[in-house]
């Protein structure tokens, strides 16, 4: 009797549970949001289980999806409508393809992300991009914008950039690169965006050439300015007012900017005096402007590549002055002009040297153990397209370079034997690459990890290339001291296909978000199971 009675309750929660199933699927035919949310409703009632990601406030949510990666964070935005609102809230950043028919969706796109400060413009160089109507709407409704990225975006003008500086005051970063309009619109940031704290600008093509170019800076920018960064333009000396002018400049960087700049350096360090970081490569200086640097007496990184009217006597009236030297790039471009000479005197004057990259350079045993035996902090070396650097030579480093973690060998004359000095030498040595060296074979490779179990030794034996070939310097050495590169996010709509974020972030970001995501849900999972039983 008890049994029957106990077998109709089940058929009637059967039947129950069966009819609210399909009132679940004929809703999800209307709205698929809305029927998920309500079928998450009916598990909760029928079994008993509280829904614990609908519990969680807003701010901890949005704190999830910032530790999601981009394709994670689109998926959650289709989940419901609540995660779709709280994840265009959270997202920050946004990177768009900047084509001229992004115009009309400006103001959906902003108004579902309306908290954005970073933003990306990228246009195809085939493409029509955005001109200044669509930057004025963007300025418009992004007038918290800290950082602003331009990329091809050839039909912007100085009228643009000028409403576009008057409503977004509060920016912190401009690049700009491949853009046509010129030192008029430059100035209108530099005018009114007080603070304003990095600026690169790369192929400028709006910059008049000669000596009808109008000055840019310095404006009210200049004050907080801390990096400016040069790139291919033909005229970049017209950027001297602003750097002259930028009193707290900490990082000066030119790359293949025309003009002599012999003249402009002495100017430079008579106003800026706290000047940490300065790359050159392939511009116009010679041992005048490298006199003139050494006059920055913080300076602790110098990266001097490509740069061949540079010689010993510029190098080491810099080291004689710049005792804080951190880190040293030079690339010789095979001119000879900077060998033992000027690294011995880094080696007797620069003791806190951490890294040292040598390109087409010849140092000797000579000049390799006196940086050796002074620069005791020295962690980081790379010796590429060198034909003086052999087993002595190498036997040298592992005997002297004691705080040695990293070491590159490329396209050097060394052999099997040399690289046997490094069973025994350099303690603190996690990492060898060598690339290109015709004397170091696989044995020889597979006998050093057999010998040192806890190095890494990594082997390239390609083709032998002339290690300075390639016009981007010390970047194309495989020399692996990499750069902190800031992360990027793209929009689900109409994003750009290029996020400029590194592996080592996304993995990051993937890893901890999903495993957040996955420890929630087997908590969910636990929790269904004991109530079930």
């Amino acid at each position: 009797m008890g049994q029957s009675v106990s077998t109709a309750k089940l058929t009637s929660r059967r039947d129950c549970n069966h009819s609210q199933r399909l009132k679940t699927k004929s809703t999800a035919l209307i709205c698929p949001m809305q029927a998920e949310e309500a079928d998450e409703l009916d598990l909760s009632r029928i079994y008993g289980v509280s829904d614990f990601i609908s519990d969680l406030p807003d701010e901890c949510l949005a704190c999830i999806f910032q530790s999601l990666s981009l394709g994670d964070r689109k998926g959650c935005s289709l989940v419901c409508r609540r995660w779709l609102r709280i994840e265009g809230q959270s997202r920050h950043r946004l990177s768009l393809n900047a084509q001229s028919d992004l115009q009309p969706l400006i103001p959906s796109i902003f108004s579902r992300f309306d908290a954005v400060t970073k933003l990306a413009l990228k246009c195809d160089r085939r493409s029509v991009s955005i001109g200044d109507e669509a930057l004025v709407l963007i300025s418009e409704r992004c007038r918290n914008l800290t950082r602003l990225k331009l990329r091809a975006c050839r039909d912007l003008t100085d009228a643009g950039m000028l409403v576009f500086a008057k409503n977004c005051r509060g920016l912190k970063k401009l690049s700009c690169g491949s853009c046509t309009f010129g030192a008029k619109g430059m100035n209108a940031v530099l005018d009114n965006c007080p603070a304003l704290e990095e600026l690169s600008v790369k192929r400028l093509r709006g910059i008049t050439e000669g000596a009808a170019a109008e000055p840019i800076g310095p404006g009210v920018a200049a004050a907080a300015l801390k990096t400016i960064c040069l790139k291919e333009l033909y005229n970049g000396q017209c950027f001297g007012p602003l750097i002259i002018g930028a009193k707290n400049l900490k990082s000066l960087k030119l790359f293949r900017c025309s003009g002599d700049w012999d003249k402009l350096f002495p100017l430079i360090v008579e106003r800026v005096t706290g000047i940490v970081e300065i790359l050159m490569e392939r511009i116009q200086v010679s041992d005048v402007g490298l006199v003139a640097i050494s006059n920055c007496l913080n300076l602790e990184i110098l990266h001097l590549v490509k740069t061949p009217d540079c010689t010993n006597a510029g190098l080491g009236a810099v080291a004689e002055k710049c005792k804080l030297l951190r880190k040293l790039h030079i690339d010789g471009w095979k001119a000879n002009r900077i060998g033992d000479q000027g690294l011995i005197a880094v080696g007797k004057s620069c003791s806190n040297l951490q890294e040292l990259v040598l390109i087409g350079v010849n140092p000797t045993k000579l000049s390799l153990e006196i940086l050796a035996s002074n620069c005791l902090n020295l962690e980081r070396l790379a010796l590429c397209g060198s034909d003086t650097v052999g087993d002595e030579e190498i036997s040298c480093i592992a005997m002297k370079c004691i705080a040695l973690k990293k070491l590159c060998i490329k396209s050097c004359p060394v052999s099997n034997l040399g690289m046997e000095a490094f069973a025994t030498g350099c303690p603190n040595l996690i990492k060898v690459k060598v690339k290109k060296c015709r004397g170091v074979t696989s044995e020889g490779a597979d006998w050093l990890r057999a010998n040192r179990g806890s190095l890494a030794v990594n082997l390239d034996t390609g083709e032998l290339l002339d290690a300075s070939a390639s016009d981007g310097g010390a970047q194309d050495t495989g020399v692996e001291f990499p750069p902190v590169v800031a992360g990027q996010i793209a929009a689900p709509t109409i994003a750009s296909s290029s996020t400029g974020r590194s592996t080592s972030f996304k993995l990051l970001g993937l890893f901890s978000g999903r495993s957040l995501v996955a420890c929630t849900l087997r908590r969910l999972a636990s929790s269904n199971g004991s109530s079930r039983s």
